[in-house]
């Protein structure tokens, strides 16, 4: 199930589907961050745990990354936006409720999905993205070619530098949410600062929750994972019933 889906470009992406009960109409989509892929240790633990319970997951590598088909170089936000409507549009066929989980860059993803762009149930923002274009200029400056922290599979591209910069901040998008959300940050986390989940949830409607971790970093390392498991399969459990 949810094995064979292609992107409007015709790109096969890698998905990892794992059955919840079978009774269940329930699922968890998880997307990763920039240069991640869908076997990064945060998006596995916390369909683990979901699993656990009973509520089906699918774990997914945008096209370029990871397994799927596509370039790295043509990664954008934009584009992963467009891979998770394809997503959606074919695991409706066989589940009533279904969530986005995005991590970091993956995370941006989710925010514009659920401001308007695409019919989800609910959302989890992990460590995420919200001050693109700031993002961008922090961690690349004025470079446009070369690789993203130099890693030679993940070049860094101007189609990537010029839609961060054409979406720029996500933060008044989060007054447009209006399914249940959760929000899951650390405080140390030096990659995606803090700021960015204070800064959007700040105008986030009734529904939305935050949780600040003092103790976890970008990648929820350590005991950090399991205490995020902790918070956000059962919260997923209450607001997909």
């Amino acid at each position: 199930m949810l094995e064979n889906i292609r992107n409007q470009a015709g790109e096969k992406l890698d998905t990892q589907f794992e059955q919840g009960s079978p009774e269940s109409d329930r699922l968890v989509i998880l997307g990763h961050g920039v240069t991640g892929n869908k076997d990064r240790p945060v998006l596995v633990s916390l369909a683990q745990a979901l699993a656990e319970i009973g509520i089906a997951t699918l774990r997914m590598s945008f096209s370029g990354n990871g397994d799927s088909e596509g370039t790295f170089d043509e990664s954008t936000i934009s584009k992963e936006v467009e891979d998770l409507r394809v997503v959606v549009a074919a695991a409706r066929e066989h589940f009533s409720k279904i969530a986005y989980v995005g991590h970091s860059m993956g995370g941006a993803v989710g925010v514009i999905a659920a401001s308007g762009e695409i019919e989800l149930d609910a959302l989890v923002s992990l460590a995420g993205m919200v001050h693109v274009s700031q993002f961008a200029e922090v961690e690349f400056g004025e470079e446009t070619s070369g690789f993203m922290w130099g890693e030679t599979d993940c070049p860094l591209s101007e189609t990537y530098l010029r839609d961060c910069q054409q979406i720029g901040s996500l933060v008044e998008r989060g007054g447009a949410i209006s399914i249940p959300w959760l929000l899951i940050h650390g405080k140390p986390d030096d990659t995606v600062p803090i700021n960015n989940a204070r800064d959007i949830f700040e105008q986030a409607g009734p529904n939305a929750k935050y949780v600040e971790m003092p103790e976890a970093d970008h990648v929820f390392s350590g005991e950090a994972m399991q205490k995020m498991t902790a918070v956000a399969a059962p919260w997923l459990n209450e607001h997909l019933k």
